[in-house]
């Protein structure tokens, strides 16, 4: 008799645990998969403290294999859920695709960000929900203060150093408080900004602070944002965002380059698709997390509608508390219905909340008693040490040295703002080029980018002799394109599938990673661009050839100049497949690559004629600063990423 097959959807608060709890009860009789975009388990409430420079991102973070070792972890994104064939189709990092076949399915997808129909916030907002989104925001606070203090007009400067929240819960709340303490340390130590003024705003539709939290622990969240200088605006929101700033619903314009939205998550879209009997969302499942008529079917975390027995009538909030919870019994029902063990409700009373409001202050009621102050700030940080499930002595260490040593105010450049796109139905994962997107996902186009990086059409450059125009984009990836030619239809713009152009195209295609006899990349011989064989134009010619080193007997016409830089230089949090090998650069003129992103084109000849303005399905657009030509002192231009 075969052993039964568990999958597990989802790896937040709910999946790990339902995971954890399996593999200790199940003792090997059945073969658990855990099927997740990341291969770790993300602690969600010290995410803030990443953005903060606290802690290191990997503090943060628990690998599944090393704390899950008896079950098997498939890396991908669920596409599809077919209950009747018991089957789950998903897309791999890749882009490759697989089926994984169940006898008992639990739901924990989790939540993504909650978009409101407010004009300009998908195209200039940043969410907080994954680990890319926090590593973004560090970046981009970093460079603003940088540049505001560089900038010759006050009124840039001012507009740099201002930083908007939006949504006052526990999130947008620690962002805020977290933030202004960063900030507040950048401009402190250094002489050339001392006239310079960080200012945080937190808005909210909502009465109060933590509207969700007692009354008195509002007031002390309150209290502690102001006497940081935060500019706190209640039953006020964001009416229209801009690449300049926001308008505020009382009216107010506010300059700023900074969004941040933190109104709200939302339950992961994929549960949408099975057509059961939903709850704002949620999937409505009984008090053993239990779909109603299909027995082998579960649900927890966000992404379930949980009766909540406390309180009749009315359904578990979506807190990491409770998806924690779930989780537990979650496997204890699933467990059961294998006939192992005996099957439980779902019933938890809340023992309290803590909000970490930065330093030695938070606010606090552990089994219901208010606290503030730095007593609440050692029961905030004493409780996410005993709830995460590892790297407790690295987090512990962090915040020592945090205590005594000064914050390195640096920007890595890992993650680029059309990566982390507000409207997303995975947070966790950064957009890289050449990953094809997960159906129901928002493409990354040029209008999925945040105040600081406004979208810029297209301009042309030199192009390759044979006259094909080429498009820049504003991070200086050229991407050729010749007459006539389109994207095809239904691709997203920021990650277009395979044999598509841009990203990762399939073999024969343009632009990536071309296949033999392709140009751009390493082409095959007798090929225009790269390394060309004997008796072709461009780079190092044989002899008897125009151009480069010339044959005896022949003209010197001048070199091409500069040097292309490696194929996947630039551009989000990870490279095109094999962007990290040492490809040899093109040193034809206009060698015509279009991987993502790369420097400026280069061409022996006049500017060719602008190609055609490209479609909102195009690639993704450029990094945070846009890169160009570098002057040198011997007339030649190189290129690099600023």
């Amino acid at each position: 008799m075969s052993r039964p097959r568990i999958v597990i959807v989802g790896a937040g608060f709910a999946g790990y645990r339902t995971a954890r709890t399996l593999s200790r009860l199940t003792r090997h009789q059945a073969d658990i998969t855990l099927l997740n975009p990341t291969d770790y388990f993300l602690y969600l409430p010290l995410l803030p403290q990443v953005a903060a420079g606290i802690l290191e991102p990997r503090r943060v973070t628990v690998s599944l294999s090393d704390s899950l070792p008896h079950v098997r972890l498939v890396l991908g994104e669920a596409d599809g859920i077919d209950l009747d064939e018991h089957t789950v189709r998903y897309t791999g990092p890749e882009g490759g695709e697989g089926t994984l076949s169940f006898d008992r399915l639990v739901l924990a997808a989790g939540s993504v960000n909650k978009l409101l129909p407010v004009p300009g916030v998908a195209e200039h907002a940043h969410g907080f929900r994954g680990l890319p989104e926090a590593l973004y925001l560090r970046d981009h606070v970093t460079r603003q203060v940088e540049l505001a203090a560089a900038a010759d007009d006050r009124e840039e400067s001012a507009a740099r150093c201002t930083f908007v929240v939006v949504g006052a819960g526990y999130t947008g709340t620690e962002v805020a408080a977290h933030g202004a303490m960063y900030t507040d340390a950048q401009v402190r130590k250094h002489p050339m900004r001392t006239g310079m003024r960080p200012r945080w705003m937190l808005l909210d539709v909502a009465p109060r602070v933590l509207p969700e939290m007692d009354e008195r622990l509002s007031r002390t969240a309150e209290r502690v944002l102001r006497q940081r200088g935060v500019d706190v605006r209640m039953g006020t929101s964001v009416k229209e965002a801009t690449h300049d700033g926001v308008v505020l619903t009382d009216g107010t314009s506010v300059d700023t380059r900074t969004l941040v939205w933190c109104a709200g998550v939302r339950p992961d879209p994929l549960v949408e698709s099975l057509g059961l009997p939903m709850e704002r969302g949620r999937l409505l499942v009984d008090p053993h997390l239990q779909a109603p008529g299909r027995p082998e079917l579960f649900a927890c975390g966000d992404v379930a509608a949980v009766p909540d027995l406390t309180r009749p009538g009315q359904f578990t909030p979506m807190t990491a508390q409770h998806a924690w919870r779930h989780g537990k019994v979650c496997a204890q029902n699933v467990a059961a219905s294998l006939g192992i063990g005996e099957r439980r409700p779902y019933r938890h009373r809340d023992l309290g909340f803590v909000v970490d409001l930065g330093g030695a202050k938070a606010a606090a009621n552990p089994l219901g008693l208010p606290m503030s102050g730095p007593a609440a700030g050692a029961v905030t940080r004493g409780y996410h040490l005993a709830a995460m499930p590892g790297n407790r002595v690295r987090v512990a260490a962090d915040w020592l040295l945090d205590a005594v040593l000064p914050r390195q105010a640096v920007q890595l450049g890992l993650v680029r703002s059309w990566s982390v796109p507000l409207e997303s139905a995975s947070p966790e994962v950064a957009r890289v080029a050449g990953r094809p997107e997960r159906p129901g996902k928002a493409p990354a186009t040029p209008g999925n980018r945040p105040a600081a990086e406004p979208a810029e059409p297209a301009e042309p450059v030199e192009g390759p002799p044979n006259g094909e125009p080429t498009q820049k984009r504003r991070d200086g990836d050229s991407a050729k394109r010749g007459p006539g030619t389109e994207p095809a239809r239904n691709q997203s713009g920021g990650e277009p599938a395979k044999n598509q152009p841009g990203g990762e195209p399939a073999k024969n295609q343009s632009g990536g990673e071309p296949a033999k006899n392709q140009s751009g990349g390493e082409p095959a011989k007798n090929q225009p661009g790269g390394e060309p064989a004997r008796n072709q134009s461009g780079g190092e010619p044989a002899r008897n050839q125009p151009g480069g080193e010339s044959a005896k007997n022949q003209p010197h016409p001048p070199r091409a100049a500069g040097k292309p830089r490696r194929a996947g230089e630039g551009g989000g949090t990870g490279f095109a497949r094999g962007s990290g090998k040492a490809r040899k650069a093109s040193r034809a003129s206009g060698g015509g690559r279009s991987v993502a992103p790369s420097g400026p084109s280069r061409a022996a000849g006049p500017p060719a004629d602008p190609g055609p303005e490209p479609p909102e399905n195009q690639p993704p657009p450029g990094p945070d600063i846009a890169p160009g030509p570098v002057k040198r002192t011997d007339g030649r231009s190189v290129e690099g990423d600023s």
